[in-house]
């Protein structure tokens, strides 16, 4: 179970990184605001895949239950911190100077705020597990499971709508947005 968890918890933290790749794009305007982003996007990343890590760490199905908790806990409070400030940073950039940019900018701003609480939601369930009986916390710790996976299935269209056509191209010219690529995550893990 703790595996599934570890793996969903990989998904969920792929969708962040729809915000990355390579190529380059003749606007100056709009390679500045993917600079803007790439650059603030990044440190957000690394936290998103160290609280990962941190979870895969800790699953043995040896680690006490204890252990688990107080892992996951702030795994998803680090998550939840990290995509609130990827929505921050895609809201203080400004809407790209794209077609239908303000909405595309709003829709990932909101959609990262929402990733955001679900994570907080998820800290919140893992904080109310009782540790003292295994089996109790192996069946809550599955439901966190089950949410988590419905999470990291979901909630990436703004995003990538976001990084369509000409805004995809000025970010994957950032080396910002290509040092998040070199990782295996990808959004269809």
């Amino acid at each position: 179970m703790k595996k599934k968890l570890a793996t969903a918890l990989a998904g969920g933290a792929a969708l962040m990184l729809a915000l990355s790749g390579c190529g380059d794009d003749n606007s100056e305007e709009l390679n500045a605001w993917a600079k803007k982003v790439c650059d603030g996007v990044q440190p957000q990343a690394q936290r998103i895949q160290d609280a990962n890590a941190s979870i895969q760490e800790e699953s043995s199905d040896k680690a006490p239950p204890k252990d688990v908790k107080e892992t996951d806990s702030k795994a998803f409070q680090e998550m939840s911190d990290a995509y609130r400030e990827i929505g921050s940073v895609i809201d203080r950039a400004g809407p790209p100077a794209v077609e239908n940019g303000e909405k595309k900018q709003k829709d990932a701003v909101k959609e990262l705020n929402s990733i955001a609480d679900s994570y907080a939601d998820l800290k919140k369930q893992v904080d109310e597990l009782k540790t003292d009986d295994q089996a109790e916390f192996a069946d809550g710790l599955k439901d966190v499971g089950t949410q988590l996976q419905k999470l990291s299935g979901s909630g990436s269209d703004a995003l990538k709508r976001l990084e369509e056509g000409e805004v995809g191209e000025a970010m994957r010219g950032q080396a910002s947005c290509k040092a998040g690529t070199d990782g295996d995550a990808s959004p269809d893990a």
